[in-house]
């Protein structure tokens, strides 16, 4: 797939379909009013219906293909790891874009969760804060990494102090493997929650990278605390 100029979006693929008319539900035997409401919120989601037209596994594919339509990373012929691919949109959209088995390209997910296979990806079946899990990506990788990308986050307890140190620590995680494997002029993205990037990881990313920036793309929904951190031009490890 030639990949578009300009700011052609239709070409890159990042354009939703029309909207459509709203479906309204209601509590029904058995169905609780939250379940009403993210089912609702389901039904009407224009992501939601595109994903399933395209086949992708979740609407979380769109974020991807809307931050790499700003940035322009997901080249044919490019290596990249996917940390956290479950359940698989991620991984869906990079092979499309790098398209690995016509160009040498490598697409390399890994999750705790396992993960349909995806024609053109390596898909791990490991905890990434596993000991040996960096060691069986770079094997995976089969060389150095044009991105690393973290869509990782861990199970929300409704406690928004420990929910942003718990993502914090996988964002440093993700950013200690991609100091690693990544090529001179990578780029690193990771899930971050409102707010940014912690004081600390954010000033290492800008010793590690040209450009820093917090991106929340259209995707993701506006009532979410999430955005993601894009570092852009890996000055080349110690």
């Amino acid at each position: 797939m030639a990949r578009a100029k300009g700011g052609d979006r239709s070409k890159r693929g990042g354009g939703v379909g029309p909207r459509r008319e709203a479906v309204r539900v209601k509590t029904a035997r058995g169905r609780t009013v939250s379940s009403a409401r993210w089912l609702e919120r389901q039904l009407n989601d224009p992501y939601v219906h595109e994903a399933k037209r395209r086949g992708y596994r979740s609407r979380a594919a769109f974020k991807l293909v809307e931050i790499d339509d700003q940035f322009r990373f997901l080249r044919p012929g490019a290596r990249v790891v996917d940390l956290g691919c479950a359940p698989g949109g991620w991984c869906q959209v990079a092979v499309q874009r790098i398209r690995p088995l016509e160009t040498g390209g490598r697409v390399v997910g890994i999750d705790l969760t396992p993960v349909e296979p995806i024609a053109g990806a390596v898909l791990l079946h490991r905890d990434f804060m596993s000991d040996d899990a960096p060691a069986n990506l770079k094997a995976a990788l089969e060389g150095q990494a044009d991105a690393v990308l973290s869509d990782m986050a861990a199970p929300a307890t409704g406690h928004p102090l420990t929910d942003h140190l718990r993502i914090m620590a996988l964002a440093e995680a993700a950013h200690d493997f991609a100091h690693e494997v990544l090529k001179p002029g990578g780029v690193f993205v990771a899930k971050v929650l409102r707010g940014g990037t912690e004081r600390a990881l954010l000033e290492r990313l800008k010793q590690d990278f040209r450009t820093v920036k917090h991106v929340k793309p259209p995707a993701s929904r506006a009532d979410s605390a999430e955005m993601f951190v894009v570092a852009t031009g890996f000055r080349g490890g110690d």
